[in-house]
């Protein structure tokens, strides 16, 4: 039974919800089949003002729906959300109009465009190798880019470097309508860096000094880019491999070698110097210091010595006989103690008279042996022997 067909047990009731969504779905379904070019089959209208009411309706219906669908397009084209990490740039008319921020945004249908940018994606562009495979398992394809690798050092040295440009979108506006291909402008600035470094450089240098190329190289690319207009910022470059060629490996290894050789016999000769130079450099310093230390004392001693006499030459001619006794006993109080036997020599007496050392401990008794001593005569014994004969002082009237 058609739709729009009375039931046979009378009118049915309005229902306004049901029939505009029924007439809606006619109207399409004929619209669709006039355009298709299939016959429309119709059952005849039992009311002729029924008849005359239905394709103006249907019409109409067809009419809302599109203007319906026109209102949720522009409506949903209004309306525009900027993720975390992103800023939206609006054009108006082809003209930059505004940055937005992560968030709900409103802006004009059809008039104003957008385009979303990434400035929190770390961004890499790789030399001499490519690298494929995420996480921790990578494959890393080194074959045909040499031309990328090879360079030339400042000692006409050949060698291969591969090297990772890390960079993320400073400038949106810049990063898309400054440069019409940022990651090639990228690649050729790094590798024009790269290369002339490298060639001011010699070989041994780049080897040890990865860390302070990568610095300048880093430097002259953020330069360069921000001349450019790129609207990037290099975030880190990072030196992989520096090896010479594989043709030349074996000759430039045996150059280590030799290298390390005489590193090692440098260092061991600089090891003996350390330890026998500062040690002769300090006891020529001790004997320097020694000899000053004696001359000061000797002076020092010298001196005392003339202002002692001056003060007994002085004494002296106060009081001659006091000052000759006083030097006298002085010096036998100080020759006395070093002598083990006295003996005092009379004018009137020939022979030495012998004092007794009360001051010397006594001899100690011979231990008695099996042999026998030999018998001395009285005479001998109390004669002492030429060679140990005392020196005499004679005393003073």
């Amino acid at each position: 039974m058609p739709m729009n067909e009375q039931p046979p047990w009378g009118k049915k009731k309005p229902n306004p919800p049901e029939d505009f969504l029924a007439q809606l779905i006619q109207a399409i379904r004929d619209f669709f089949e006039d355009n298709n070019g299939k016959p429309e089959k119709r059952p005849a209208p039992q009311d002729p003002g029924g008849a005359q009411e239905e394709p103006a309706r249907g019409g109409g219906m067809l009419a809302a729906f599109v203007v319906a669908l026109i209102i949720i397009q522009l409506g949903m084209s209004s309306f525009f959300t900027i993720a975390p990490g992103e800023v939206g740039v609006v054009l108006r008319f082809g003209k930059h109009q505004r940055t937005t921020e992560p968030g709900l945004h409103f802006k004009l249908p059809y008039i104003e465009q957008l385009t979303k940018v990434n400035v929190e994606q770390v961004r890499k562009e790789e030399f001499g190798f490519r690298s494929s495979g995420t996480g921790e398992v990578s494959n890393i394809d080194r074959k045909g880019y040499d031309m990328e690798s090879l360079m030339l050092t400042g000692d006409k040295n050949v060698i291969e470097m591969a090297w990772i440009v890390q960079y993320k979108v400073g400038d949106p506006v810049q990063f898309l309508f400054k440069v019409r291909n940022v990651p090639q402008a990228v690649r050729d600035a790094s590798e024009m860096v790269i290369r002339r470094l490298v060639g001011n450089m010699d070989f041994d240098y780049v080897l040890g000094n990865r860390d302070t190329l990568a610095a300048m190289a880093r430097q002259e690319l953020q330069e360069e880019l921000n001349h450019l207009g790129a609207g990037i910022n290099v975030f880190t470059i990072q030196l992989q491999d520096i090896n010479p060629p594989e043709p030349v490996k074996p000759a430039f290894n045996e150059v280590n070698e030799a290298d390390q050789d005489m590193m090692r016999l440098v260092n061991e000769a600089e090891k003996v110097y350390n330890e026998v130079i500062p040690k002769a450099r300090g006891s020529a310093k001790r004997i320097v210091e020694e000899a000053h230390g004696y001359a000061v004392e000797r002076v020092n001693q010298a001196r005392g010595e003339a202002i002692r006499f001056q003060a007994i030459l002085k004494e002296y001619h106060g009081a001659e006989q006091v000052t000759r006794q006083r030097l006298f006993l002085e010096t036998l109080e100080e020759v006395l103690p070093k002598v083990d036997r006295l003996y005092i020599m009379d004018n009137a007496q020939h022979p030495a008279l012998p004092l007794l050392n009360l001051s010397a401990p006594a001899p100690t008794p011979p231990q008695a042996t099996g042999r026998a001593k030999p018998a001395t005569t009285p005479d001998a014994a109390s004669q002492p022997p030429a060679s140990q004969t005392p020196p005499s002082y004679l005393l003073p009237r």
